[in-house]
C-alpha cells in the first residue's frame, strides 16, 4: 500500500466534513475541558454507522457466525482514517474513544465470556456506556506489573479489592472499569498473579475522583481511582485469554501501534497550518516561505509526515493480511511516531514564533497534546527497551 484508495478518501473527506462541522466549532470548550467529549464521540458512531455495526457484529460473533480475530479488509481503513482526522483537530477525543473501545471493551470482548461480553462489552463497543482500563498506580508507572500495588483478596466466594489507580483515561465518567491487581495470596509481591476485574460506576467502596489537571489532551479527562473493600463475585473475573499480565501486553500492542495514526493527524494539521503561514506572513517585504530557513522547516515535516504515513499504511496491510505487530514492533512504530510528531509540533510553534505561542493560532494546543505520545502506552524509554531487548534475543 503506497497511498490511500478511492474509497478510502471517501471516507477520510466524510469523516472530514463531520470533524469540520461538529468539533471544530466546540473546541475551545473540549480544550476548557467545560464540555466531556463523550456526546460527540457518540455523533459520530452515529453519524457513520459505527454503533450499528458493532452490534451487528456483536450479534454475529454470538451466534457464532463471525469468530472475530485479526484481518478486516477495508476495516482496517476505516479504524485509521477517523483517527488521523480526529487528531489535525482534538487528539484527546481519540484517546478517550481507544481507551473505552480497544482497551476496556477490547480486554471484555478477548478475555470474557459469553455472558460477560453481553453484560458489559456491547455497551461498550456502541459507546453506550464509558469504559476506562485501569494499570497504571501512583508509585509504579513504567513498572506496571512488577511494582502494582492493588490487591484482591479471596474471601469466601468473593474477592475483596483495593488499591488505588491514576492518569485513568476516561476515569472521572467512566460507567465500566476494567480493573488490573494483584492476587493477595502470601506469595511476594512481585511473584503475585495478575488479576483482571470488571467494575461498575457507584459500587461500594469505589471512588473516581474529578478530572486531574494536566498539560495537554484536555478532552480526554483523566482521573484516579479508589478502592476500599470493594467486594466482587467471580462473575467479574476475567479468566479467559491466558494470564492478566499477558492480556495487558496485547493491549499495549494494540495501543501503541495506533498511535502512528494519531501522530499522523496531529503531524499532517501542523503542517498544513505551516505550510499557510508561511505563503502569507510576510516579513522583510516578503513571504516568510521564501527564507530557507523555513523552507528546512516544511521539508523536514514532510519527511516526518511521509515516514508516519508509510508506518500506518504498513500497520493496514498487517491487519489485512491477518497478522498482529509483535511488541517490538509496535514499540518501534510508537517511538519514532511520537518523536516525529513531537518534533513537527515543536518546529510549527518556532515557524508561527510570537503567534505559534498564542492559543488562537491551534499550533500550540497541537504541541501541548503532543507531548502525551512520548509518554503514554509507555514511555519512549521503555518502547527502546522493548526494541533492544527483542534485537538481542534474536
Amino acid at each position: 500500500m503506497i497511498e490511500w484508495s478511492a474509497e478510502d478518501l471517501m471516507i477520510r473527506d466524510a469523516v472530514r466534513d463531520w470533524v469540520d462541522a461538529e468539533v471544530r466549532p466546540r473546541l475551545d470548550d473540549l480544550d476548557s475541558g467545560r464540555i466531556p467529549p463523550y456526546d460527540l464521540i457518540r455523533g459520530l458512531m452515529r453519524t457513520f454507522g459505527m454503533d450499528e455495526m458493532a452490534r451487528a457484529s456483536f450479534d454475529r460473533r454470538a451466534s457464532g457466525e463471525d469468530p472475530g480475530g485479526p484481518g478486516g479488509g477495508r476495516s482496517a481503513s476505516m479504524t485509521m482514517l477517523p483517527i488521523i482526522e480526529l487528531c489535525k483537530v482534538s487528539p484527546g477525543l481519540v484517546t478517550a474513544m481507544g481507551v473505552s473501545l480497544g482497551l476496556a471493551a477490547g480486554t471484555i470482548m478477548k478475555r470474557g465470556t459469553p455472558e460477560q461480553r453481553k453484560r458489559w462489552g456491547l455497551d461498550l463497543l456502541t459507546f453506550d456506556k464509558v469504559g476506562a482500563w485501569a494499570i497504571t498506580e501512583p508509585g509504579s508507572g513504567s513498572d506496571a506489573f512488577g511494582g502494582m500495588q492493588s490487591t484482591a483478596r479471596r474471601v469466601g466466594d468473593e474477592y475483596v479489592l483495593n488499591g488505588s489507580k491514576t492518569f485513568i483515561t476516561n476515569g472521572p465518567h467512566a460507567d465500566t472499569i476494567v480493573f488490573y491487581c494483584k492476587l493477595d495470596d502470601g506469595r511476594p509481591p512481585r511473584e503475585r498473579e495478575i488479576l483482571c476485574f470488571v467494575l461498575d460506576r457507584g459500587m461500594p467502596g469505589l471512588e473516581q475522583s474529578r478530572p486531574l489537571r494536566k498539560m495537554g489532551l484536555h478532552s480526554s479527562p483523566t482521573g484516579e481511582l479508589f478502592l476500599s473493600d470493594v467486594r466482587v463475585g467471580p462473575d467479574r473475573l476475567l479468566t479467559g485469554g491466558g494470564s492478566g499480565k499477558e492480556s495487558a501486553r496485547q493491549n499495549f500492542v494494540t495501543e501503541r501501534a495506533g498511535l502512528a495514526a494519531m501522530a499522523l493527524g496531529v503531524i499532517e494539521e501542523c503542517l498544513r497550518l505551516s505550510v499557510e503561514y508561511a505563503r502569507t506572513r510576510v516579513l522583510w517585504d516578503k513571504p516568510i516561505g521564501e527564507y530557507q530557513l523555513i523552507q528546512l522547516k516544511l521539508a523536514k515535516m514532510e519527511v516526518a509526515r511521509l515516514n508516519v504515513q508509510n508506518l500506518v499504511f504498513r500497520h493496514i496491510e498487517m491487519q489485512r493480511a491477518g497478522r498482529t505487530p509483535t511488541l517490538a514492533e509496535a514499540s518501534a512504530m510508537k517511538l519514532y511516531a511520537a518523536q516525529a510528531a513531537v518534533e513537527v509540533t515543536s518546529e510549527a510553534v518556532q515557524l508561527f514564533g510570537g503567534n505559534g505561542y498564542m492559543s488562537e493560532f491551534r499550533v500550540e494546543q497541537l504541541a501541548r497534546d503532543a507531548k502525551s505520545f512520548q509518554i503514554y502506552a509507555g514511555t519512549d524509554e521503555i518502547q527502546i527497551t522493548h526494541i533492544a531487548r527483542d534485537l538481542l534475543s534474536r
